[in-house]
């Protein structure tokens, strides 16, 4: 299993609201290769069945991220949630 904390640390350091990574941009960030299942855009669906815990979800929602798989199958779009504003 991959830690996905690096990506979570990665995306709390963003400051654009939105931003696209290749597979290969979060294979680096994580340190690891990402399984085949990255490649269905239901395992990066951050607001698909909540009550299943998947890390790379948990990861961008601690982040404060929304992530969607690009139509290209080989990056993901990671947008800021807009509900949480913290000061």
């Amino acid at each position: 299993m991959n830690d996905y904390g690096a990506l979570r640390d990665y995306l709390v350091r963003q400051k654009q609201d939105e931003l696209v990574l290749s597979f290969e941009q979060i294979e680096e960030i994580i340190g690891a290769a990402l399984p085949r299942a990255a490649h269905r855009a239901s395992w990066w669906d951050s607001l698909r069945s909540p009550d299943i815990q998947m890390p790379q979800r948990e990861a961008c929602l601690a982040a404060g991220f929304v992530a969607t798989r690009m139509p290209d199958g080989q990056s993901v779009r990671f947008r800021k949630q807009k509900s949480d504003r913290r000061r």
